[in-house]
């Protein structure tokens, strides 16, 4: 997230016309859906102050989306237009909310107001022509330079900022996922913090943001048993979640708030038998695609509740449900897009627009040199230190 370094299109030595791979190609969508939610997320942190409303934020934030990915690509490729939109509904999460929080105007906390200390989570993705830019940061409402945050809020968000900044130079070429695994919890237990159990990242394709190669933090005991071991390839995209708790253990669990965040998982057939089930299922299909969409963007919010019930029991449908940690806990989120390039490793999504060190005050700061001098690392390596290092070599070899 401090670093947006992307690479040279690659010329080729017999007729030095540029050849570019297809993704490198794709890259120029994945940006400019990650510049539109950038400049959503500066309006969203802006308007994210003491006694604005979460329902208001999370239709703003759609909204403007919806505005910025209308006004690009609108010339039809081969007759075909290029769709384009949400990649993932805006949520607004706070405390120990840990995600997907963002509510309809018939449910009970449509009228839950951001207070002053809040620790509020605010996710939000585009796409276009399914090229997903998915980004999510946390603010403290009201902290300033001059009065930081403090305490477990500033502990749970520099942890998760640390760790976000560590997993993103963890996903490179030749790793596996359990490394960043490893590297997430390491360096938030630094700050007294887990990160939420069970949490997972997914490998992005054209339409596809849960792909079958994934990250999984803070995994229970079955979790670590069972879950796939992979290792990140060149052309891979990811879309990387890191939350981070500052509870004891991590665990967080339902309570009595209304999922109204789901996906059609494309992966499973199944015939729906009632003729509202079919409709809504229908209507979802046309506006959402492959992605993820809030209830509050289909036409008759009852009826696409009711319709949901037989989708989701057969699986054609996920819900994102919202879950907690215990009470008096924080949880704190950044979400980033990379890219794993020929050049090296490339940041998608922008850095966070709110965080900054001087905004939150911690009594613990991280002591580890080789975490540090891994975090002063740029995401990718210069040509020049390249060349340098490939020197080194050169010169070991002649040596030996």
């Amino acid at each position: 997230m401090s670093d947006t370094e992307q690479a040279s299109v690659p010329v080729a030595a017999d007729d030095k016309k540029p050849q570019v791979s297809a993704l490198e190609a794709d890259l120029t969508k994945y940006k400019t859906a990650a510049d539109i939610i950038h400049g959503v997320t500066k309006k969203l942190v802006e308007l994210a102050v003491e006694g604005a409303k979460i329902i208001d934020l999370c239709v703003e934030g759609d909204k403007l989306i919806e505005a910025g990915t209308a006004g690009v690509y609108n010339k039809a490729v081969k007759g075909v237009k290029v769709s384009k939109g949400l990649a993932f509904p805006t949520s607004v999460s706070v405390n120990n909310a840990v995600s997907h929080f963002s509510p309809l105007a018939s449910d009970p906390q449509s009228e839950q107001v951001l207070a002053k200390n809040d620790v509020v989570k605010i996710q939000l993705g585009a796409h276009i022509d399914g090229f997903a830019a998915i980004s999510a940061e946390t603010i403290v409402v009201g902290a300033t330079v001059e009065a930081p945050a403090t305490g477990r809020r500033a502990d749970v968000v520099k942890a998760a900022w640390h760790a976000a900044e560590l997993a993103m130079r963890t996903i490179k070429v030749g790793n596996k996922n359990w490394s960043v695994t490893e590297a997430v919890g390491n360096i938030s237990s630094t700050w007294g913090c887990k990160p939420v159990e069970g949490m997972l990242s997914c490998n992005q394709t054209q339409n596809v943001i849960d792909g079958k190669k994934r990250i999984i933090l803070n995994p229970s005991e079955g979790q670590k048993r069972d879950f796939e071991t992979v290792t990140f390839t060149e052309g891979e995209v990811y879309g990387m979640d890191v939350l981070i708790s500052s509870g004891e253990d991590g665990k967080a669990r339902l309570e009595e708030s209304r999922t109204t965040i789901y996906q059609r998982d494309s992966t499973v057939t199944y015939q729906l038998k009632m003729k509202n089930s079919r409709a809504v299922f229908s209507e979802v299909q046309k506006k959402a695609g492959a992605f993820p969409f809030n209830i509050r963007s289909l036409e008759d919010e009852k009826r696409a509740r009711m319709g949901l019930q037989e989708a989701v029991q057969h699986s054609l449908v996920k819900p994102y449900e919202v879950v907690f940690t215990p009470a008096n806990t924080f949880v704190a989120g950044f979400h980033f897009t990379i890219a794993l390039l020929p050049g090296g490793p490339a940041l998608i999504t922008h850095p966070p627009v709110w965080y900054k060190p001087e905004l939150v005050k911690t009594e613990k700061e991280l002591e580890d040199e080789t975490l540090k001098a891994t975090l002063a690392r740029n995401l990718r390596e210069s040509k020049k230190s390249k060349k340098k290092k490939a020197k080194a070599d050169g010169e070991e070899a002649k040596e030996e």
